[in-house]
C-alpha cells in the first residue's frame, strides 16, 4: 500500500478482525488500491462472555456454528468460526489511493461508494435494494455528502465529510495528508459502542 493504513483508533470494543484488498490497474502497474479493515464489535468488552456481545444469528447459522465436523480444523479456521457468534464492523474502515486523480478518487465519490457497498452487501433487503441496481432510490449519491465535519486521526482533528441521512447506517471520511482517502461506513445499531477515531496502523 502506497500510503499508511487507516483503521479506528485502540478503543476496548474494537478488536481486529482481518484485511481485504482490492486494486486495479494495466500491466505491471498498480493504478488503485484500497484497503478495508473489518472488526470484531464487543457491546460488553469487559465481560465477552456476556450474552449481550452476540450477534443476533438465525437458527440455522446458529447450529451450523455449534456443528463440529468430524475431521481436525486448523486454529486459525477455528478462530474464524468463532468470529462468526459476535457483531462484525464488516470492511467498515477504507483507505483508497489512486495514482491519478479523477471524478472516482474524490472523497465525495469514494464515500457514497463505500455506502453503497455495504448497503447492498448488508442491509438490500431492509433498504429494498435489487442486486444489480445501482442506480435505486435507496441508495447514497454525491448530493447528501456534508462537507466541513472534522475527523479525528492520530489525535489530530482533519476536516471531512460525511453521510448522515441514510436510515442504516453513517459515514464519515477524509482526505489524508499522505494522498490517501480514509472512508468509514458503520451501522447506526453500533454507534453507541464505539469511537470514530482513527489511527494509523502501526507497521508488521
Amino acid at each position: 500500500m502506497p500510503v499508511p493504513i487507516i483503521e479506528f483508533a485502540t478503543q476496548p470494543s474494537i478488536e481486529f478482525a482481518s484485511f481485504s484488498v482490492s486494486t486495479s490497474g494495466s500491466g505491471t502497474a498498480v493504478d488503485h488500491m484500497s484497503v478495508a479493515v473489518s472488526s470484531t464489535l464487543w457491546r460488553n468488552p469487559t465481560d465477552k462472555s456476556d450474552p449481550v456481545n452476540l450477534a443476533d444469528l438465525d437458527d440455522v447459522t446458529r447450529r451450523s456454528l455449534d456443528e463440529v465436523p468430524p475431521w481436525p480444523r486448523p486454529a486459525w479456521l477455528i478462530e474464524s468460526v468463532e468470529r462468526m457468534r459476535y457483531p462484525m464492523l464488516w470492511e467498515a474502515v477504507q483507505t483508497t489511493w489512486h495514482r491519478e486523480q479523477s471524478e472516482r478518487s474524490t472523497l465525495d465519490a469514494l464515500l457514497v461508494h463505500h455506502v453503497n457497498h455495504i448497503l447492498m452487501n448488508h442491509f438490500r433487503e431492509q433498504a429494498g435494494l435489487d442486486l444489480h441496481d445501482w442506480s435505486a432510490p435507496g441508495l447514497a449519491s454525491e448530493r447528501v455528502v456534508h462537507h466541513g465535519v472534522d475527523v479525528m486521526i492520530d489525535g489530530a482533528p482533519v476536516v471531512g465529510a460525511e453521510i448522515d441521512t441514510d436510515p442504516f447506517v453513517y459515514a464519515i471520511g477524509a482526505n489524508l495528508p499522505s494522498g490517501g482517502v480514509l472512508t468509514t461506513v458503520v451501522p447506526r445499531e453500533h454507534l453507541p459502542h464505539l469511537r470514530l477515531e482513527f489511527r494509523r496502523r502501526p507497521p508488521g
